[in-house]
């Protein structure tokens, strides 16, 4: 296909290849880049709302992935040092009916290879991995980018540039010097355990939040209820040295004391021998996230806390979005890029900001904490859902 409709993109992971795939849906010759040598996920789980199963179904990768699901029954809110529960918020059926499309639970790589096989069977992608970006120019007639694959050096050119390139975009710090992301003060430790090593009632197909002493845990069934994702999120005012780094279980077990939590919880993180720790960042809102023939998508853009279990879909959406505008608005590339960044500016920065307070709800202490307990348990679960409306019936595909 001629270079006119050749779109360039950095970053091979979920916005990546969303993106290639919708863009080339439309009729577009896509070049994605990966600088790893080969695609690989970390161990865990993800959340899939109506909204993001709705996004993958118009990809046309949702029969791919279904196959390795769970379809939680609902989200069970309990109290850390009891045990009670709190309030439940109903899913399954129920939720697929209200938006017409299901709650899924599953594990990252699963989503990743479903995007993957979609991507690397359509003819108008080409994936090159063990090539990093290392620069880019925009131009009168579209941006070229500069490339690296080992000591050898190439260039290409194509009417848009996509960043997906994740947290820490180099294209983005490139575009526009605005420093790193912020550290938010907390850390998420992430496990993933045989369903058959943990308790009968944690095997069920529901998602479990548990609400304790600054910090929550969060436990939920994933490839085809064969694994169960543990994520343990505490306060700790310092990141560390490395974005990600393994942890130890003594130390996390520490932070979730028997005088602050039952033993079925303390049970759970027990039972994971091999941690891993995210210290979690996010950025503040932009306006615009490019400038020209170039433009931002997924966590380079917006990212924001995991507390809304939003990150990938919101990715996702991007990726259609962009898709729809370039395929409207293909004479005029760079209107099209304005266009995409316009219509995904609000509700992006919304999910930044319901992540924040959503993260200083789950962890509050002392009257506080009773106090959302009690607001909770009175709202029940129905109530709590419709307070998701404006998030999970998102219908642009």
């Amino acid at each position: 296909m001629a270079e006119s409709r050749t779109i360039l993109i950095a970053g091979a992971g979920i916005g990546g290849l969303s993106a290639a795939k919708a863009l080339a849906d439309k009729g577009f010759r896509v070049v994605l880049y990966e600088q790893a040598e080969r695609l690989t996920e970390a161990g865990a789980g993800i959340q899939l709302s109506p909204n993001a199963t709705r996004a993958l179904m118009a990809l046309g990768v949702a029969e791919r992935l279904a196959p390795h699901v769970v379809v939680p029954d609902a989200v069970s809110i309990r109290q850390g040092a009891s045990g009670r529960e709190i309030a439940r918020i109903p899913l399954g059926t129920d939720i697929a009916f209200r938006y017409g499309t299901p709650y899924w639970t599953a594990h990252r790589a699963d989503l990743q290879a479903a995007l993957l096989d979609a991507v690397t069977a359509h003819p108008d992608i080409v994936l090159k991995t063990g090539m990093r970006v290392d620069d880019f120019a925009i131009h009168a007639h579209g941006a070229t980018v500069q490339l690296r694959q080992g000591v050898h050096g190439s260039q290409e050119r194509g009417i848009v540039f996509v960043a997906a390139d994740g947290l820490w975009s180099p294209a983005r710090t490139r575009l526009m010097q605005d420093g790193p992301p912020r550290y938010r003060g907390r850390k998420a430790w992430r496990a993933l355990l045989d369903a058959d090593h943990v308790r009968d009632e944690f095997r069920e197909p529901v998602i479990r939040l548990w609400f304790g002493k600054n910090a929550h845990l969060v436990h939920y069934p994933v490839s085809a209820g064969r694994k169960i994702n543990v994520v343990a999120i505490v306060d700790d005012s310092a990141p560390g040295d490395d974005w990600s780094a393994p942890g130890r279980r003594d130390d996390i077990l520490k932070r979730f004391s028997a005088r602050h939590w039952i033993t079925a919880a303390r049970d759970l993180i027990n039972d994971a021998d091999t941690w891993q720790t995210w210290s979690l960042y996010d950025r503040r809102a932009r306006r615009h996230w490019g400038h020209g023939a170039m433009t931002l998508l997924g966590d380079a853009a917006h990212p924001s806390l995991p507390f809304m279990a939003q990150g990938a879909a919101m990715a996702i959406e991007d990726a259609l979005t962009l898709a729809q505008c370039l395929s409207a608005h293909g004479v005029e590339p760079v209107e099209a890029l304005r266009l995409y960044e316009g219509l995904r500016r609000r509700r992006t920065a919304r999910i930044q900001r319901a992540s924040r307070m959503t993260g200083r709800v789950y962890h509050l202490s002392g009257p506080l904490a009773h106090l959302r307990d009690a607001v909770l348990a009175r709202m029940g679960g129905e109530k709590l859902r419709e307070r998701y409306d404006w998030l999970y019936d998102w219908r642009r595909v």
